[in-house]
């Protein structure tokens, strides 16, 4: 049985991870990360993309808050290949909590964030789908983050700097001895087999898993699980952030996100881990409280669904789960008498690198490493890789250096062969083998207005010509991809949504005869 060693072993492939990873490789700390799935297979693949300005918390929260408002000023210098920095509007419409909106300003003042007061006429101007029922409005510092590239990019220097990422590796127990962890055992769940790996170190960075993950250690920690579901427009639909001016609730917060809009989020108790999908009764609830705010949404055509959980800390009672901190904990071990693992939960996308920042001061602080912290001045480097999540890059490059044999594999999203043949090589240097969930979470594949319809057969298609699928192996692909993209679709089947998913099943399970299966 194969047995690795490192310095750290770094479990959990989503933005906090992959900072972490970067952090200490910086420091000269070499590390190994291992991911169930993918890069931001949890939480970090499913939220809005939102770098929070702060101003969110600052009425239940003011630590979170300003720790949202230091890291989005780090981050839009620091990582601005990755940001859009579009602006927000906080606005309210009649009805709305007027006490609250009098307050406002006054609460981010507090927490040093930005809030300007605007006309409801200039309000309009900037932004001309927001309800006619408006009676307040300001503007705030929020910005829009891409979550892949900047876990990609965060990934690509960890990695150009000695660490390794195992794809496909799940954590399923560890040695313990002497109050040490000395081996994690895991298994690559392509193959089948176990392995292990012998770290001085080892940290729990597994989002909403950290729960699990810690329970093989003999550990416990008190976490909640609360789900968000989010949908996804055809188009943009503004070109700010904007936030319904009320304490934090449901469906007050549209994200622009390159050429399309991000509409959520629900905020659900679950007991489980084991089915993490959106409803239709969510989908209905956004968008009828997101239409109160913006009327145009309620005619605009969604493309898609999806669901995350977020890991809160938090009692165990029934109350609302936005009351519980948005902030992150740190949790050392040694107080459960393990000397050398450390558990990071909780926090924000916006608040990751300081997140990584802690975990490597309390790592190399027990590793008698004095190496000081580079993410807090040292401009994150973009990767080569990563550069493809972008929106509308990839119809740029293909119309600015046209090869008329450089085919369309993705024609919502303009992603030709070239690009595919880029990611592939990405993949391979990540010691991972390329699949169609694999692209798409590294492009634009799939993620148009046909949902995959007829990119997956394409791509699938390719990936047989250029010999990296041989068998069986793209149709198992196809089946996962299409399977994947159905979840999202299955809530929104009411008018094009409908028409086009009877177009998808008349494709893959009428005319190729795949059972295309739903997780739910």
């Amino acid at each position: 049985m194969d047995s690795f060693q490192t310095q750290v072993l770094v479990i959990g492939g989503g933005i906090t991870g992959a900072g972490i990873a970067r952090d200490l490789s910086l420091r000269g700390v070499n590390c190994i990360i291992a991911e169930r799935y993918d890069i931001n297979a949890g939480a970090s693949g499913a939220n809005h993309g939102l770098l929070h300005s702060g101003a969110r918390y600052v009425s239940n929260d003011a630590t979170a808050a300003e720790e949202c408002r230091r890291e989005g000023e780090l981050l839009k210098k620091l990582a601005c290949d990755c940001i859009e920095d579009t602006g927000g509007l906080f606005v309210a419409i009649q009805g709305d909590d007027e006490n609250f909106v009098a307050d406002f300003p006054h609460l981010c003042a507090q927490s040093g964030i930005d809030a300007q007061a605007v006309s409801i006429e200039e309000a309009r101007e900037l932004e001309p789908v927001l309800s006619d029922r408006l009676v307040a409005a300001y503007k705030v510092p929020d910005a829009s983050v891409d979550p892949f590239k900047l876990t990609l990019d965060n990934f690509h220097q960890a990695r150009s700097l000695g660490s390794t990422l195992l794809r496909h590796s799940e954590v399923t127990g560890f040695e313990i001895d002497a109050q040490r962890i000395v081996r994690t055992k895991l298994k690559n769940l392509l193959t089948g087999e176990d392995f292990f790996i012998e770290a001085e170190l080892v940290v729990n960075a597994s989002g909403a898993w950290a729960k699990e993950i810690a329970a093989l250690a003999g550990c416990s920690i008190n976490l909640l699980y609360s789900k968000g579901s989010l949908l996804v427009t055809h188009n943009r639909v503004t070109r700010k952030v904007i936030n319904r001016l009320r304490p934090s609730s449901n469906a007050d917060i549209l994200v622009p996100g390159g050429t399309v809009s991000i509409l959520g989020t629900t905020s659900v108790r679950i007991d489980t881990l084991d089915a993490i999908f959106p409803t239709v009764k969510e989908i209905d609830f956004i968008l009828e409280e997101g239409a109160s705010m913006i009327p145009a949404l309620e005619k605009a055509r969604s493309i898609r669904a999806y669901s995350g959980v977020r890991p809160l800390l938090g009692s165990q009672s029934t109350g609302d789960d936005r009351n519980v901190s948005r902030g992150f904990a740190l949790l050392d071990h040694a107080e459960n008498d393990l000397d050398n693992f450390v558990t990071i939960t909780g926090g924000k996308l916006t608040t990751y690198r300081l997140m990584a920042e802690k975990v490597a001061d309390l790592v190399c602080g027990r590793m008698g490493i004095s190496a000081p912290c580079l993410t807090r001045t040292e401009a994150l480097p973009s990767g080569a890789g990563a550069k493809w999540t972008k929106p509308g890059l990839a119809p740029k490059m293909w119309v600015k250096h046209h090869d008329p044999d450089d085919t369309l594999l993705c024609e919502c999203e303009m992603v030709p062969k070239s690009v595919v043949d880029s990611l592939i090589d990405s993949i391979h240097l990540q010691n991972g083998k390329p699949d169609l969930k694999a692209l798409g979470v590294r492009s634009r594949i799939g993620k148009g207005a046909c949902q995959g319809t007829f990119c997956a057969l394409r791509t699938g298609a390719y990936l047989y010509d250029t010999g990296e699928m041989e068998n069986d192996e793209g149709l198992g692909s196809i089946r996962a991809f299409i399977s994947e993209r159905w979840r999202g679709i299955r809530p929104l089947l009411w008018d094009t949504p409908l028409i086009q998913a009877e177009l998808q099943e008349a494709i893959y399970c009428g005319m190729f005869g795949l059972e295309i299966h739903d997780r739910q």
